[in-house]
């Protein structure tokens, strides 16, 4: 049996394509490696070969999740539309879609049980929708700025939000009802210079049973046209709403934090790309400094933990897909 140990994290696996890569996601089983990339196709990986099949979503697609049964997998793209697609199929054709946002759909998450999908977009809007036929089941309306993630909490009986302005919305799915927000006034700012907001929930996660949620994206920005400034992530006792921690890199890496996922021995993981390149970076629960760092080969777009807990893929703009195993290599 193969131990982790991040300190021992390599690249066991890349995959050139065509097109810079936007978003990644290990499907359910581990066998494929869904992504996005910038020519308007999402794109599955069978990622033990080189063979891959394209999803014609024909749109940038930053959204990707799977259904419970893992025979579906949903993406919401960039012209606001949500599609359904078969995971398995040799031609995956589109199952059904349904236009779910004015604008960009940015976000897309199945419920625990697998009977709703939600969404979330530059309308301002999060929807929930029927898995079984797409219909729209509620609107939830309260955001006041581009709505970037959405997430189910293990429970099922609620969702969270989380938009540009760094405001976490939690939501009662049954009744709809807006049942608390939360601001993480560091994860966002206001350029006056430039006369733009910048920052927001890029990345987020609970842990598997929902105690903890995290939260990726940049702070200490000094120029919001060029995006600069460092990768952060907040972490929160959800029960409570309270501000666990603000990780941060060490060393003050330039970038954005574009993903974050909680491993099961008890450390985040995140995902840094900008003006320092790419890196994942490991932190302990009790620690607002890094323990570890890798460096990647590019700057990096987006990151998945594989369910062995062992394996991690990244996107990245010089048109690559990465896995990384978070072990030491095989003699």
């Amino acid at each position: 049996m193969t131990t982790v140990d991040v300190t021992k994290t390599h690249i066991v696996k890349e995959l050139k394509h065509e097109s810079p890569i936007i978003s990644c996601r290990f499907d359910p089983s581990g066998k494929y490696v869904f992504f996005g990339a910038q020519d308007f196709k999402v794109w599955r990986w069978e990622w033990t070969g080189e063979a891959k099949v394209a999803l014609d979503h024909n749109a940038w697609v930053r959204g990707i999740a799977f259904h419970p049964d893992d025979q579906t997998v949903l993406t919401a793209g960039y012209d606001g539309r949500l599609v359904w697609w078969p995971v398995d199929a040799e031609k995956p054709e589109a199952i059904r879609e349904v236009i779910a946002h004015e604008g960009w759909a940015r976000a897309v998450a199945v419920s625990p049980d697998g009977s709703l999908v939600a969404t979330a977009g530059n309308d301002l809007k999060v929807k929930l929708w029927s898995f079984k036929d797409g219909a729209l089941v509620k609107e939830l309306a309260g955001h006041d700025s581009h709505v970037y993630n959405v997430l189910f909490h293990p429970d099922g009986k609620r969702v969270v939000s989380g938009d540009l302005k760094a405001h976490l919305i939690e939501w009662n799915i049954e009744t709809g009802e807006q049942l608390r927000e939360i601001t993480a006034e560091t994860l966002c700012k206001y350029d006056t210079t430039f006369r733009a907001d910048i920052g927001g929930f890029r990345g987020m996660a609970f842990d598997t049973t929902g105690s903890r949620l995290a939260g990726s994206g940049i702070t200490e920005v000094t120029n919001a046209f060029a995006g600069v400034g460092n990768p952060a992530v907040v972490v929160y006792d959800w029960e409570s709403g309270e501000l666990l921690l603000q990780h941060e890199s060490k060393e003050k890496l330039k970038g954005v934090g574009w993903g974050v996922v909680f491993h099961p021995d008890n450390f985040v993981i995140g995902i840094s790309g900008g003006g320092s390149g790419g890196y994942l970076l490991f932190w302990k629960p009790d620690s607002k400094d890094e323990f570890y760092q890798f460096k990647l080969k590019n700057n990096a777009r987006d990151l998945d933990l594989a369910a062995d807990n062992l394996h991690v893929v990244t996107g990245h703009y010089d048109r690559y897909v990465r896995i990384s195993m978070l072990a030491e290599k095989a003699s």
